[in-house]
């Protein structure tokens, strides 16, 4: 009969050792859940040194490890109006909603926007 286990108790881990297994664990294309069942060690404990190696709290170097980025996703804004000029000089706006807009090439810009601004 053979017993397979995981080691009890606490162990400790130097800086060195935990930014091998960071490393190892956050490199492209691996599994973070293959690391941990690898190396014994728990998720939790993963994670937490990740945290602490972000705020400086870890000793030492790790190359290539992934910086991760806060996201925030912002509402998103309609489509911007379509120009369409013509050989003639005239510039036909289409305005999300079917509303179009035509005016010839010289028109006051500032104008336009005003107009614009108020159709939307």
């Amino acid at each position: 009969m053979e017993v397979v286990g995981r080691v009890s108790g606490r162990r400790r881990w130097s800086d060195a050792e935990k930014l091998e297994i960071l490393a190892e664990a956050f490199r492209p294309g691996v599994r973070v859940c293959d690391v941990i069942a690898r190396r014994e060690v728990s998720s939790s404990l993963i994670y937490t040194w990740r945290k602490q190696l972000h705020e400086g709290r870890l000793a030492g170097v790790v190359p290539s490890l992934p910086v991760f980025a806060k996201v925030r996703v912002a509402e998103s804004s309609p489509p911007a109006p379509q120009l369409v000029a013509g050989s003639s000089g005239l510039i036909q706006i289409e305005l999300p909603g079917g509303v179009r807009v035509s005016v010839n090439a010289d028109v006051d810009a500032d104008a336009l926007s005003r107009v614009l601004s108020v159709l939307r």
